[in-house]
């Protein structure tokens, strides 16, 4: 299977399944002498694991990860880094009848297509716990990057109907949702309670802001900055919409309006502005980058669908195990993650920009 790798100089390859015996990710192209220990993996996979409130899936995984390779006395040492997380509470029994049929709004029918065979236990590679090493790399790349003054905030800023009115920092790791609106929280909350009991779920957006990173990343033609990155966050399984900056509303404002006028701040270059999102041409402008994904709802659902068998006749379906009536809480440290990867490797890319940088 083509496809597990991302990166350039930073260059990250995902492996394993959901209910194979392990998950992991190897991290080429990370600088000799960075510190770096499992505790500083574990903090961002402890936000994507299962169990933690009653709207993620119960699945009782500790996702906890071992390094490999590639550290050496607690710091990097130049050369591959290798982590893995070992599943410990599959129930692959649970997936044993949709062998049969065509799960909505999964991949089992287009891995049938691609492959004449797919990993029906959980989705294989097209699982959400595929994202563990995502969320591993991305702790490697936050750490690196928090060295060159570059930090990452992503949060919940919708579910359902429900949107954020208010921001509060320090709410967002004082709830399950990761909403930085305490009222926002409660009411999408009392949302995702109602569709609960419907047995349905919910979608909602991701939005994420990345400061520090200074005016110069990115290349001006097929390797611009919003656009890889609209590429690896797209590379998640359940986002379906990527937007900068004003995004989608742009197409309704004048250019005078759109336009982000440049000021003379204290004898620095900056803009009074920020509807490009911190990118222009493709290349990072030094204003914060600011971008939001949309998350589907999670498509399995224990509410009476119609789909197909292999066979190709019509049944009804009701998907049992145990899945997230909403995807979103648990994506927020995904998206972060592949930010920082694409980030990372947009940095050291531009090293090699100017003949000064040699």
């Amino acid at each position: 299977m083509a496809g597990s790798s991302i990166g350039n100089i930073f260059k990250v390859t995902t492996w394993g399944e959901s209910h194979g015996k392990a998950l992991g990710v190897v991290i080429d192209g990370v600088p000799a002498g960075v510190p770096l220990c499992e505790d500083d993996i574990q903090v961002l996979l402890n936000r994507r694991k299962p169990g933690q409130s009653k709207y993620t899936t119960p699945r009782n995984e500790g996702d906890i990860c071992e390094i490999l390779s590639g550290v050496f006395e607690g710091k990097t040492t130049g050369t591959p880094i290798s982590i893995v997380v070992f599943n410990k509470n599959q129930k692959s029994s649970d997936y044993s009848e949709i062998a049969s049929y065509y799960r909505p709004g999964h991949a089992d029918f287009t891995f049938d297509q691609k492959y004449g065979f797919r990993d029906y236990r959980g989705g294989g590679r097209s699982s959400g716990r595929e994202t563990i090493g995502r969320v591993a790399a991305g702790a490697v790349a936050e750490k690196v990057l928090k060295e060159l003054g570059i930090s990452f905030l992503a949060y919940t800023k919708s579910i359902g109907p429900v949107s954020i009115n208010t921001f509060d920092r320090d709410e967002i790791f004082e709830n399950k949702l990761f909403m930085p609106d305490k009222e926002a929280c409660v009411k999408a909350s009392e949302y995702l309670d109602t569709l609960l009991s419907e047995g349905d779920s919910s979608g909602g957006i991701v939005e994420c802001i990345i400061e520090g990173v200074p005016a110069g990343l990115g290349d001006p033609v097929f390797e611009k900055l919003d656009a890889n990155l609209a590429k690896a966050v797209f590379s998640i399984g359940a986002v379906k919409g990527f937007e900068i900056g004003d995004g989608f509303e742009a197409a309704i404002h004048r250019g005078t309006e759109n336009n982000d006028s440049f000021i003379n701040e204290n004898g620095e270059i900056k803009k009074a502005t920020n509807h490009s999102g911190g990118i222009l041409g493709g290349i990072s402008d030094g204003s914060p980058i600011v971008f939001r994904a949309a998350i589907k709802p999670t498509p399995s659902v224990s509410a009476s669908q119609n789909t197909v068998n292999k066979a190709g006749d019509e049944i009804s379906v009701s998907i049992k195990g145990r899945h997230d009536p909403v995807i979103v809480p648990r994506a927020v440290v995904v998206v972060e993650a592949m930010a920082a990867i694409t980030v990372l490797d947009a940095y050291l890319m531009n090293k090699s920009s100017k003949i000064e940088n040699l």
